[in-house]
């Protein structure tokens, strides 16, 4: 785009965008993109037991956690026991027999996971699935 000047010049006008502020603002999103990342991937840790027989599952539609120091998360959202029967009933949306996965470290102990099992059992929810890891026998 051309105009000309009051004293009968022609000169075009300053198109060119500086794209160094644009390319600094994007290196700074991606910095922080990469960082936060693998913090928003980690989920809940979890050892989980080992065992001979583990069948692999296509869908988990709710997956209840019990980590080492027996904080119970239904999805990665922390529960109160005394919630658990309500939050896995509004994650199974009214689906009636749809399976409940429980991962439950290896050090918590027995009578919590019982606990959860009773909770989950007087809400009616049958289909109650451990998680557990496969024995590696490449050592063997």
């Amino acid at each position: 785009m051309a105009f000309t000047t009051p004293s009968g010049r022609t000169r075009t006008s300053l198109s060119d965008i500086n794209v160094t502020p644009f390319v600094d603002v994007m290196l700074v999103l991606l910095i922080i993109f990469m960082v936060t990342a693998p913090i928003l991937e980690s989920g809940i840790e979890v050892d989980l037991p080992k065992t001979h027989t583990v069948k692999t599952v296509a869908i988990q539609k709710v997956v209840i956690t019990i980590d080492k120091k027996q904080t119970l998360y239904v999805g990665n959202d922390p529960v109160n026991i005394n919630l658990l029967a309500e939050t896995v009933a509004q994650r199974l949306q009214g689906t009636r027999g749809a399976p409940v996965f429980i991962r439950a470290d290896e050090a918590v102990p027995f009578g919590t996971i019982a606990r959860v099992f009773d909770v989950l059992e007087q809400a009616n929810i049958t289909d109650i699935n451990v998680v557990t890891q496969p024995i590696s026998t490449k050592g063997s």
